[in-house]
């Protein structure tokens, strides 16, 4: 029984971390490196260089400039698009190191499904991102990133904690993930054919001279 709830929680730790760096990577790393650090978790030989004071300080530097910048509309898209080739790759090394020291075919396979685990909660946290910041009030945009923020902490929270549970609300997410994204990816689609007609004119319409009448017949002459 032990080996199993070695195994579960294993997995957990794998997938959360992936699904938690693909939408804030730093209080990934912050989160880890200082329950780590403090003893509250035993973390894999292989992840213990984030409980080392320079990557945590890295870290939570990082996570001050990301909470500034992904509560202003219109900078949290930009970052989220530069970030789509840092939060993916660390989710696929954090799932990768999460696993410890095994076969290197396992390594492989958890950095396989870290990434795209990572790449799908990148993707709703951005393709959302841009549909909010459509409104013109700030305080949309404030709420969500707040709560991703929250929702990282307690995700992490849960898969360290209760395994069993967070693999479970993580099918849930994967089948939502299935449902949402093509939506999300026809409503930005929109949004962007919008953004073109502002910026497209249609060429004037040419005003071609009115037509004269059809002359009559010439009649013959007697």
């Amino acid at each position: 029984m032990d080996a199993y709830q070695q195994v579960i929680a294993t997995i957990a730790l794998t997938m959360g971390a992936a699904w938690a760096s693909g939408i804030n990577l730093y209080a990934t790393i912050g989160v880890l490196g200082l329950l780590g650090s403090s003893g509250n978790i035993v973390l894999p030989e292989t992840l213990v260089v984030l409980q080392n004071p320079l990557v945590i300080g890295a870290a939570v530097l990082m996570y001050s400039v990301e909470f500034f910048a992904d509560k202003t509309p219109g900078v949290d898209t930009g970052w989220d698009t530069i970030h789509t080739f840092i939060r993916i790759p660390a989710g696929v090394m954090l799932a990768a190191g999460a696993v410890g020291e095994v076969n290197p075919a396992i390594v492989v396979a958890a950095g396989i499904l870290g990434g795209t685990i990572s790449a799908t909660s990148h993707t709703i946290k951005a393709g959302s991102r841009v549909l909010i910041n459509t409104s013109p009030e700030p305080f949309t945009n404030w709420a969500a990133s707040i709560a991703e923020d929250i929702g990282v902490i307690g995700g992490l929270f849960v898969a360290l904690h209760y395994p069993a549970l967070f693999l479970v609300l993580l099918v849930l997410f994967i089948i939502l993930s299935i449902w949402l994204i093509p939506k999300l990816w026809r409503g930005i689609c929109l949004i962007f054919a919008k953004i073109k007609t502002l910026f497209t004119t249609a060429p004037p319409a040419t005003e071609h001279p009115p037509s004269p009448p059809p002359s009559s017949p010439d009649l013959p002459t007697r």
